[in-house]
């Protein structure tokens, strides 16, 4: 089993200012022991010769050119609109003003 105990659990719930009863907990440090063992499994799996890899398929060219293309006015975006006043969309307010 991991290094990870119903204690640790406690610990990081206290800190976290998390109330957590003793179900939660124990049932927290059993999830995250797994948590820490497949990660465990996985870094022994991984030896020196095997790169680190953050995608599996290599990425290139991910990045486009920022070309400006047709933009509304503000008379065309406001043309579907259901109420308009100085040139803003008008909406119903949502909180009071006081």
């Amino acid at each position: 089993m991991a290094a990870i105990n119903r204690e640790d659990v406690a610990h990081l719930a206290q800190l976290a200012h998390i109330e957590m009863s003793d179900d939660e907990l124990d049932r927290m440090a059993n999830e995250l022991a797994v948590i820490v063992d497949s990660v465990k499994s996985v870094s022994e799996a991984a030896g020196d010769d095997i790169p680190a890899t953050s995608h599996p398929i290599p990425l290139t060219n991910v990045m486009r050119e920022d070309v400006v293309g047709h933009v509304l006015t503000a008379e065309e975006a406001l043309s579907g609109a259901p109420d308009a006043q100085d040139g803003r969309f008008k909406v119903p307010a949502i909180l009071e003003e006081s």
